[in-house]
């Protein structure tokens, strides 16, 4: 198996604006061998049934990665999707490739 390079989007807050609200500023980050698979079935159903949200893939990272998943926006295919709450992570150790995460994302944008 081998992973693609995807582009995730780093928020950083710049300012806040007249009413207080933060105000970001985005920056594309390259992140290599993500693993960008279909979601089953049941992921689709159960995942639109708790929360609204349609799965496109499944997103495999890779061992190590320290990025922030949640709730954040990635791109790859030329298109932009958003991560559906927060890797599902298993012990590392006992995972035999090198992918130890998962979070799957819904078309965004």
């Amino acid at each position: 198996m081998k992973g693609m390079t995807v582009q995730l989007v780093v928020k950083t807050q710049t300012e806040t604006d007249g009413f207080g609200h933060p105000v970001y500023s985005e920056e594309l980050v390259n992140v290599d061998d993500v693993l960008v698979g279909q979601p089953s079935s049941s992921d689709v159903i159960t995942t639109l049934d708790l929360t609204g949200k349609r799965v496109a893939y499944t997103l495999g990272i890779p061992k190590g990665d320290t990025h922030n998943w949640e709730d954040t926006e990635v791109e790859f295919f030329g298109q932009r999707f958003r991560t559906i709450g927060a890797p599902v992570t298993g012990i590392q150790e006992n995972i035999p490739l090198r992918w130890g995460s998962n979070v799957m994302v819904e078309r965004y944008g």
